[in-house]
């Protein structure tokens, strides 16, 4: 039978999976409002 605590305390998260949250969180992700703001910036400079 497996014994989980022990399988527990062998346990270690993978760097790779560090590193992958380390990318999603540091990522400039641009959003709707965003977009909204950069085309409404662009329609007043262009009037």
């Amino acid at each position: 039978m497996i014994d989980f605590e022990e399988e527990l305390k062998k346990f270690h998260p993978s760097l790779e999976m560090e590193e992958v949250e380390d990318a999603i969180y540091n990522q400039e992700v641009t959003d709707l409002a965003d977009v909204l703001v950069k085309f409404v910036k662009e329609a007043t400079e262009e009037s």
